[in-house]
């Protein structure tokens, strides 16, 4: 069946099950001889070139707002190219085995172009690097697996993750200029966004003590799934007496957990993350009441699928490669500074949605009902 031109933004079209266009290969030319022609498909952008072809969209973990409104974004952008005529959707549900198997799957289908979430990092290499030699166009985003461009895979589209922490470590150092007791939340233990903030962070915060991480080293782990999240924070409020900041980079997912601040006879701290709308509505609710509860977010990235489906469509179809590889996530929110903008909330809309995000606020609501 032909994808059709805007794929609906619905749950049911994009849930956590496979979304499947089709099957079978199209038999466009492998990753290691598409040629990119130039002449991309008549009003389709310049990275749609004209070979047919089928792509995987995969994810380690599908289980929370943040990647739902990603995978639509995946999906919408595929949707912008006709010549991708099938689509499917696996989710590894943070299981690494099944998530080496649904690449194994799809690779056995004849999916010519795989774009992969590869949460579990270097354990993912292997299989990334199986469906490479077999003439896939593979593509993994956001998470570093390890390994070369054009040599386990044919790219990675990473996030400037170093710059994120940069960023959180430069606010961080203005509004503590004296030091500061940090908690810092990732995702997955050994995830290289989580490792590669750190780096960013310290580059700012230097090593002269008066800046301490808190908690696990190198970040409190939670796989990003908020019920996680929200016992590791609980568990952290109860062990240290003193927090003055919380970095998280999926913001969102503290906000069941930060009224255990306020039970226990203290002000909500300073707060560095990543955005969502249920995190900036939590803020201007509670701020009043939390003198120490400042905000600064990043946006959160559900982009960065964009920028890989583009990667892959193009290197598969024989269209126009992007000039980059690399999507870089501003600053998006400071309750401070109100720059570059104060921390904003949509009320009316749902809680797990993403202001900083391309797809519109209701787009995404639609989506997440």
């Amino acid at each position: 069946m032909a994808i059709r031109k805007r794929i609906a933004l619905t749950a049911a079209s994009i849930g956590v099950l496979a979304l499947a266009l089709t099957a079978c290969s199209s038999g466009a030319p492998s990753s290691n001889d598409t040629v990119t022609t130039g002449a991309p498909v008549a009003g389709a952008p310049d990275w749609c070139g004209p070979n047919e072809i089928t792509l995987g969209l995969l994810d380690g973990f599908g289980g929370n707002s943040w990647r739902k409104v990603t995978t639509a974004a995946g999906a919408d952008e595929v949707a912008k190219c006709p010549s991708v005529t099938g689509y499917e959707y696996a989710d590894g549900q943070g299981d690494t085995q099944k998530s080496i198997a649904d690449i194994q799957g799809m690779v056995a289908k004849g999916v010519n172009a795989l774009v992969v979430f590869p949460d579990a990092g270097e354990a993912m290499l292997p299989a990334l690097r199986s469906a490479y030699q077999a003439g896939v166009v593979t593509v993994p985003y956001r998470v570093n697996p390890g390994g070369e461009d054009g040599v386990d895979y044919d790219a990675w589209i990473g996030a400037d993750f170093t710059t994120d922490g940069e960023n959180w470590g430069t606010w961080i150092k203005t509004n503590f200029p004296d030091g500061a007791k940090i908690l810092f939340l990732s995702g997955p233990k050994g995830n290289s966004q989580g490792e590669d903030e750190l780096d960013g962070m310290n580059s700012v915060l230097g090593d002269g003590g008066e800046y301490e991480f808190i908690g696990e080293t190198p970040f409190e782990p939670t796989n990003w799934d908020p019920a996680v999240t929200q016992q590791v924070l609980t568990s952290a409020i109860a062990k240290n007496p003193e927090i003055d900041v919380i970095v998280s980079d999926f913001g969102p997912s503290l906000v069941g957990a930060l009224p255990e601040f306020t039970k226990s006879g203290r002000s909500i701290p300073a707060l560095v993350a990543s955005d969502g709308n249920v995190l900036g509505c939590f803020w201007k609710d509670n701020q009043e009441a939390n003198p120490d509860f400042k905000m600064m977010t990043v946006a959160t990235g559900n982009d960065n699928v964009r920028l890989a489906v583009q990667y892959a469509v193009a290197k598969a179809t024989g269209g126009v490669l992007p000039d980059t590889t690399t999507f870089d996530a501003p600053v998006f929110e400071d309750s401070v500074s109100g720059t570059p903008n104060p921390v904003e909330c949509e009320a009316d809309l749902p809680g797990d949605i993403f202001l900083s995000a391309e797809m519109s606020p209701q787009d995404q609501a639609d989506l997440l009902k």
